[in-house]
């Protein structure tokens, strides 16, 4: 009697475990996300303008500087 239970049961395990396998391994589906990336809009140099112009005031100034030093018109040397 201990021999058929056991027979039993070690049929019950084979069928099961077969069934079981019966289709085959399957890789996992991964589900990515898309990466959402925060760019900020491409935008002018702004910081720049403001430097630039206060280069060329000062160029400007230096190019129309009148030295009066060198335009004696006072005709002491004559």
């Amino acid at each position: 009697m201990i021999m058929t239970k056991f027979a039993t049961f070690a049929l019950a395990l084979g069928l099961s475990a077969s069934t079981a396998l019966a289709g085959g391994y399957v890789a996992p589906v991964v589900e990515v996300e898309p990466v959402v990336v925060d760019t900020q809009p491409a935008r002018s140099n702004a910081g720049l303008v403001v430097p630039a112009l206060l280069l060329l005031g000062v160029i400007a100034a230096v190019a129309s500087d009148d030295d009066d030093d060198d335009d004696d018109t006072t005709g002491d040397d004559e």
